[in-house]
């Protein structure tokens, strides 16, 4: 199930690599269409893998994922499996290392069930598409950092932060950031977006790379 495609941007050697960072791209609803790379959600994600890329170099590896059908699905929760196969790949090819999760939309539904898995050190999620509580699947020792846009009529802004307050209210470690007249497609404010982003992927990252948790063994 896991496409190789999703690992063509990988340049580091294993070498001082500390995270693997998966970026999640949005989808809809319901449709079995299936999911393109040239797709509108697929290409939006691309600036932020490429800008994640050249400021983690070195120390992390970033790589896109890419789904089998474009939908959510309902109960079928389509992009899960695809989703859960580059987590284990990302496992696989780099043991030891932190995995960083940014998801928009559906993508940032797909990043809170992922991040059941105590791997996911951190949680970025850019205008979530928080259904029906999906915050809750987020283990208590993620940092977690929304971004939401004051203008979206596609996800909810009152939803994400009702989630995040949830979620501190656990104890974990989450933030929330508004994007005033900020709308889905994160085409206004663009410095932000992705200023936010950047900061949020290093700041978990250590300071001084150094050798990994794997290496260290």
């Amino acid at each position: 199930m896991v496409d190789a495609r999703s690992r063509t941007g990988d340049r580091q050697g294993t070498t001082g690599i500390s995270a693997v960072v998966l970026v999640l791209p949005g989808g809809t609803d319901f449709s079995y269409q299936p999911f393109r790379r040239t797709q509108g959600s697929a290409v939006r994600m691309y600036p932020f893998t490429w800008s994640l890329r050249a400021a983690t170099v070195g120390r992390a590896v970033v790589r896109q994922v890419e789904y089998r059908v474009y939908g959510w699905n309902g109960g079928q929760a389509s992009p899960l499996p695809y989703a859960r196969a580059s987590l284990d790949r990302a496992k696989a090819d780099y043991p030891g290392a932190d995995v960083i999760l940014v998801g928009h939309s559906m993508g940032g539904r797909v990043a809170a069930h992922l991040a059941a898995d105590p791997v996911v050190s951190g949680v970025l999620a850019l205008a979530p598409w928080w259904q029906f509580a999906d915050w809750r699947h987020i283990h208590d020792h993620a940092r977690v950092h929304a971004i939401h846009g004051t203008a979206d009529t596609r996800t909810y802004a009152h939803r994400t932060q009702r989630g995040i307050t949830e979620l501190q209210e656990r104890g974990v470690a989450a933030s929330y950031t508004a994007v005033p007249g900020g709308g889905h497609a994160m085409l206004d404010h663009l410095g932000q977006w992705h200023g936010d982003t950047i900061h949020f992927v290093r700041s978990l990252l250590p300071a001084d790379a150094g050798p990994t948790r794997a290496s260290a063994r």
